[in-house]
């Protein structure tokens, strides 16, 4: 490496030593040919030249002798620093990165560019709730339905994977079977209701996990609302 610096600071006097002779010669023949500030400037371009030779060659003599041990520590003690000033800045720029936990799509982005983001979440104006950062998806041909059964209708509900189940979607005569998934053990208040005048307002409601998979044809999107029919094999 410091060998190559000489060489190049040589090459480059070298350069500048002709372009100053050129300009000599030219101004000794006939000194209207050019300019005193050109000659002036060519002259001390070349002295600086000469300058870098002389502190490569010295470079080079200083690292064939070889590195002065503080040099040496002076450096280490530089690089380690720097290495955890790094580290701080990735620790630091984690704290602001949201990572997925796995592959998906991106159903919803719920913080605008620039927004402020809380440990509860982005809160949303129109529905005056804490809304998730971002909403992912699975990217496969699979979606998942939840069914709210009644709590009246839990003693008719069949085992496990005695289930069948049909989904009709609103608005379309369609019908898909539905694959049983599991059974959420836990009932919960109902969160939906339907306005009826009979409907009980403190009715409780027990989740189960079906599955299906999408058809080209039909338009379905995450968060639709459909009806489903729970039946016995």
């Amino acid at each position: 490496m410091a060998v190559s610096q000489v060489d190049q600071a040589q090459a480059n006097l070298t350069t500048l030593a002709r372009q100053r002779d050129k300009l000599a010669q030219s101004a000794a023949l006939d000194p209207r040919s050019v300019s005193r500030n050109a000659l002036d400037s060519a002259i001390d371009a070349a002295k600086a030249a000469k300058t870098a030779v002389d502190v490569a060659k010295r470079q080079l003599e200083l690292t064939r002798a070889g590195a002065w041990i503080y040099d040496i520590q002076n450096q280490q003690a530089q690089y380690a620093a720097l290495a955890h000033a790094y580290d701080a800045g990735r620790a630091l720029l984690g704290k602001y990165v949201v990572k997925a936990p796995s592959d998906g799509v991106v159903l919803a982005l719920n913080a605008p560019q620039g927004g402020y983001v809380s440990p509860v979440g982005a809160y949303d104006t129109y529905t005056q709730a804490n809304l998730p950062v971002v909403v992912l998806g699975s990217g496969s041909n699979t979606l998942a339905v939840r069914v709210y059964v009644d709590e009246i209708l839990l003693s008719r509900l069949p085992k496990g994977h005695a289930i069948t189940a049909q989904m009709s979607i609103r608005g379309a005569n369609v019908k898909i079977p539905l694959q049983f998934v599991r059974i959420q053990p836990y009932v919960t208040p109902k969160i939906e209701l339907s306005n009826e005048r009979q409907e009980q307002v403190d009715l409780r409601v027990l989740p189960v996990i079906f599955h299906f998979r999408t058809d080209p044809k039909i338009n379905l999107y995450p968060g639709e609302e459909v009806d489903v029919y729970i039946s016995e094999h």
